[in-house]
């Protein structure tokens, strides 16, 4: 019998208090005598009860072993929406959002980084207390229509990495996840994040976005310190997921 993972195993065998209790035949100097009705009945009796106890027993392990495993179960998902509770009230997820017009895209980004100017960046804002943690966005003239004449989200992730290794302060990039979602009026929209080990500023966690419109290329990176000493916290980590979630494209006029 199985309960929560644990395996039960019930002996068929007579109860351990009445093994042994027999005498060996060679000692006998009597004829055993066969048990009455009555005696048989006491004997069945009596393992019936055993029996019962031993289903009552059994029972009672199963219910407690169940509720243990529930209660488990409900603290860690209570632990996990406190955590979540906490995080979105925290003052780091507050966003403002940002829209350029001229070049037809928009997304959120931390209230309290400042915008500053960047040769090469559209747009580029920085933490005020890091300037190596930044949400840039460039934006070039291209041929294709679409990500998807381009290539897959696997075959652009790869581009990105080659792009990133190409750098001399470059030690070592590495790709954590790729993704792709629907944007505005059905737009492909390719998620990244990865690593990238530097001579400048040291470990980085980068998540990138990019999409394709109006024969013009829209790229997204959302740079954040992730150092060993220092690494990317959760609530900080839920935020730079938030801008990434945003970025998009607005209706052309």
């Amino acid at each position: 019998m199985a309960v929560c993972g644990i395996s039960i195993s019930l002996n068929k065998q007579s109860p351990p208090h009445l093994i042994g209790t027999l005498p060996s035949l060679s000692t006998l100097k009597k004829p055993i005598q066969l048990l009455s009705s009555s005696s048989s009945s006491a004997s069945s009796s009596g393992a019936v009860r055993w029996r019962e106890r031993l289903g009552v027993s059994l029972g009672r392990r199963m219910f407690k072993l169940s509720i243990f495993g529930f209660l488990s179960s409900w603290d860690l998902a209570f632990s996990r929406l406190l955590f979540y509770s906490e995080a979105l009230a925290s003052p780091l997820l507050e966003l403002d959002r940002y829209t350029d017009s001229k070049d037809g895209f928009t997304l959120l980004v931390p209230s309290s980084w400042i915008k500053v100017d960047k040769a090469g960046a559209t747009v580029l804002f920085e933490d005020s207390k890091d300037k190596t943690n930044n949400v840039g966005v460039v934006v070039s003239p291209t041929r294709i229509s679409s990500l998807g004449e381009f290539g897959t989200p696997v075959f652009v992730a790869d581009k990105l990495i080659q792009a990133e290794r190409r750098k001399e302060s470059t030690k070592e990039a590495e790709v954590i996840s790729v993704s792709e979602r629907v944007g505005h009026a059905g737009l492909q929209v390719y998620e990244f994040e990865y690593k990238v080990d530097s001579t400048r500023g040291g470990m980085k966690r980068v998540f990138s976005a990019a999409f394709a419109t109006s024969k013009k290329l829209y790229l997204l990176n959302i740079t954040h310190s992730d150092r060993l000493d220092n690494p990317l916290e959760m609530k900080k980590r839920m935020i730079l997921e938030q801008v990434l979630h945003s970025f998009n494209a607005i209706p052309s006029t």
